[in-house]
């Protein structure tokens, strides 16, 4: 799998996700297994550039390469000098967002948005090819199937980025409308692949290896993009990668590993956002890892009072070795009815 002059080293990649997707996560994914991992949407407004939100997301300090950024906006000229800013912060790939669906991006005509206009949607392409090329960086693009079901364009405008320059595609396999409900659809994954010369990445529903072998199989896909399922389960992406190559399952984690992982994961999370800061917006990826484990929900609600690291590193220690003492290995993952049932829509 190849991105310009970038060659990664597998085809499982960890989606951009607002919130979720910082440096801290990013760097856990590919120490799991993922073989490249983009930042959450930057924005183009010049105005916030500096600010604290944006600074954060644009931090790579330690970052494995290719720094890969996306940026979001509705201005082409905009979208191109945010390119330009962020390749200068370091950035090695620019993508640009055209799928997310979350109302205060859409409400401003950005993320998924901006596929109901086609022509503004290839303008800002265009623009950011132009800005890019003369440095040798990469552009892609991330978009979903189309605004709705009676709205799908994404087959149309992927063969219009592929004429302006983009040089990856993914798509999402649900309409703007749809957000995350429902299934997702591969059969426009599949047509945008058949049509295109350039990589595409198959994303939406991909929770286990059987998934990823499928939706790889179906939309003869280059890669693949894992999103919630990686919330409070990095590991997931060396599952999907070992199976994908041998077949073959590999066993749980060891508690002692996830342990040993979150707790550095908090440290990293901690040193990017402060203590105060760090410590309650920890509180969720936390709430992902125990979600589904014997007493998680005792212990998530007893982990949300407390408002310091020391403590709350502490009781995530304590947790796992509890665990630990009764278990080696982390449960086996649930793959059941959801993936069975997005599988029926392949068919």
């Amino acid at each position: 799998m190849q991105i310009g002059p970038y060659v990664l080293p597998n085809s499982v990649f960890v989606a951009p996700m607002a919130g979720v997707t910082d440096r801290p996560f990013r760097q856990l994914c590919r120490q799991f297994g993922a073989g490249y991992a983009v930042s959450e949407m930057v924005t183009s407004r010049k105005d916030l550039w500096k600010s604290l939100k944006t600074s954060r997301r644009a931090n790579h300090d330690g970052e494995p390469g290719p720094i890969a950024v996306q940026i979001a906006g509705t201005d082409a000229p905009m979208m191109a000098e945010a390119a330009a800013y962020n390749i200068d912060q370091g950035a090695q790939i620019i993508d640009i967002n055209m799928g997310c669906p979350a109302k205060k991006v859409c409400n401003k005509w950005a993320g998924s948005a901006l596929m109901q206009n086609e022509r503004l949607a290839i303008e800002i392409a265009q623009a950011v090819v132009a800005a890019c090329a003369p440095r040798n960086v990469p552009v892609t693009l991330k978009m979903r199937t189309g605004w709705c079901e009676t709205e799908k364009n994404a087959l149309t405008l992927a063969k219009a980025f592929e004429n302006v320059g983009i040089q990856m595609v993914t798509v999402h396999g649900r309409t703007r409308e749809q957000g995350y409900k429902g299934f997702a659809e591969y059969d426009t994954v599949a047509a945008v692949k058949a049509a295109l010369n350039i990589p595409v990445v198959a994303n939406g529903d991909i929770d286990s290896p059987e998934k990823a072998l499928q939706v790889l199989k179906y939309t003869g896909a280059d890669a693949l993009m894992v999103g919630r399922a990686a919330q409070g389960r990095p590991w997931i992406f060396r599952e999907i990668v070992h199976f994908l190559a041998t077949g073959e399952h590999l066993a749980p984690p060891l508690v002692a590993e996830v342990k040993r992982a979150l707790l550095a994961h908090l440290q990293d999370h901690y040193g990017l956002y402060g203590e105060l800061t760090g410590v309650r917006s920890a509180r969720k990826h936390i709430a992902w890892y125990v979600r589904d484990l014997p007493s998680g929900d005792v212990f998530r609600d007893h982990m949300n009072t407390l408002e310091s690291a020391e403590p709350q590193s502490r009781a995530v220690a304590d947790f796992f070795e509890e665990m630990a003492s009764r278990t080696e290995r982390m449960p086996q993952a649930f793959s059941g009815a959801h993936t069975e049932l997005a599988l029926e829509t392949m068919e």
